[in-house]
């Protein structure tokens, strides 16, 4: 069994316990590590809807007689269970003909206890299924799951349509087809218990009992603890995974792409145990029998914190973006079907400035492509439709800048311009025109004043 071998008894009884687990037992949880009567996993499995107490007795030997099967005969029945109860023995080597005789006895008598032997030969064959390498003691991440890249109720680019929807000026229908790329990434949900008491002679100063899930980033490099956002939309959807499909994806997608795994189960096993650690550890203050006031910090032992799953999933990352003239508009988000967390919206983000958010207003500009808030939009004086200050062609009529498409719409209403009346040149200025009515009224009221009709 190549460096299985060479684990300690601990360290094999850890392993085997992912492997369990892995497996699909259910409740997993290592025996006291003392005292424990046989007794090294304890775990439970339901068979045509009867939940089943499993006992497992490891014996990392090269060889396991009778004896030890006999004793774990005697340790299920005694193991405080309210349901029917079996056992299993494991070992890297192999079993002796008296002890495989006494197990088929077993079975043969339809035993309440039946016990199940599982050799090396047996672990060999686990190690193929769940991805096991026996070679360095590690358990790999088997995953073809993926959270659904997109709503298979509406189109790909549906998300995009729906961002366009409140910016002014353009509608969603004339809107081109984005570009779409979808990039899966690894992560991985991981839960652990961790149940800890700290005593003293005045009796229990602290006690931990929490149970811990977090979603974590599972590519290259360290792992990240995802954003509470992110680790709602992977875990509220791990009940409608799909297989990953790459060839499926590109009929949809411009562009697939498939990220690796980083690390093995086994180090995020490792990782979370030691963040779990270092996250309880904590410093407690208390009154000794003598009344003298104490500090002490109380750190939870790894074997106080217990792994009781590690779910792999894809998390796709899709980025469409949309090009509108001399503009690109990206959109990036992680999908889970209709549900998405956004990570980039590069369309409620102004052109001109750097005012970026949903809750401002926002107008296309349909002479350059640019979407632009209210101070960097006006209205085209000849076409009185929007245009941004950024493309804008501008020049003073009455006194007040008027903004143009281009230079053919500023000479046309040049001549315009000068074909109307002064007083509807002054009119181009609201101001002015004001200016020059209050004005006007002025100066009658004065010649009235001065010839004494007032």
């Amino acid at each position: 069994m190549a460096v299985l071998d060479d684990l300690s008894g601990f360290e094999f009884e850890d392993l085997m316990e992912d492997v369990f687990r892995n497996l699909g037992y259910e409740n997993v949880r290592q025996a006291e590590r003392t005292a424990d009567e046989g007794r090294d996993v304890l775990m439970e499995e339901v068979v045509d809807g009867t939940r089943r107490a499993i006992i497992v007795e490891y014996k990392h030997t090269g060889t396991v007689g009778r004896p030890v099967v006999q004793k774990l005969h005697s340790a299920i029945a005694t193991f405080d269970f309210d349901g029917p109860k079996r056992g299993m023995v494991v070992t890297t080597g192999r079993f002796t003909n008296p002890a495989q005789e006494y197990a088929q006895r077993l079975q043969q008598n339809d035993d309440p206890h039946p016990i199940e032997l599982l050799d090396g030969e047996g672990l060999r064959e686990i190690a193929d299924e769940i991805g096991l390498d026996l070679y360095n003691g590690r358990i790999e991440i088997l995953c073809d799951e993926t959270l659904r890249p997109y709503d298979p109720a509406a189109d790909v680019d549906t998300p995009v349509k729906e961002a366009f929807r409140d910016i002014e000026n353009i509608e969603a229908a004339d809107l081109p087809v984005p570009h779409s790329q979808v990039t899966f990434r690894p992560v991985v949900a991981i839960t652990a218990d961790t149940n800890a008491v700290f005593e003293t002679s005045v009796g229990v100063i602290h006690q931990i009992n929490d149970r811990t899930r977090f979603v974590v980033h599972a590519e290259r490099g360290h792992p990240t603890v995802a954003d509470d956002d992110v680790a709602t939309l992977v875990t509220e959807n791990f009940h409608a995974t799909v297989d990953l499909d790459a060839d499926r994806s590109g009929e949809v997608f411009d562009d697939v792409e498939e990220r690796r795994f980083g690390q093995t189960q086994t180090e995020y096993k490792q990782w979370a145990v030691d963040r779990l650690q270092d996250y309880h550890t904590t410093k407690v203050t208390y009154t000794g029998d003598n009344n003298v006031t104490y500090n002490k910090t109380c750190e939870p032992n790894l074997s106080d914190i217990s792994v009781q799953s590690i779910e792999p999933v894809y998390l796709p990352e899709v980025r469409q973006t949309t090009e509108l003239q001399e503009y690109s508009y990206p959109y990036e988000y992680y999908a889970a079907g209709p549900s998405r967390v956004t990570l980039e919206d590069g369309i409620h983000r102004r052109v001109h400035c750097e005012t970026s958010g949903v809750d401002e207003t926002y107008t296309y500009c349909p002479n350059c492509g640019a979407i632009a808030c209210d101070s960097h939009i006006k209205t085209e004086r000849l076409e009185g439709e929007p245009v941004c200050t950024g493309c804008a062609v501008t020049e003073r009529f009455a006194l007040k800048t008027k903004y143009f498409y281009d230079d053919q719409n500023l000479e046309a209403f040049r001549e315009e311009y000068a074909a109307m009346p002064f007083y509807q040149q002054a009119i181009e200025n609201t101001l002015l025109a004001g200016g020059i009515v209050v004005a006007t009224l002025l100066l009658v009221v004065g010649l009235l004043v001065i010839g004494g009709i007032m």
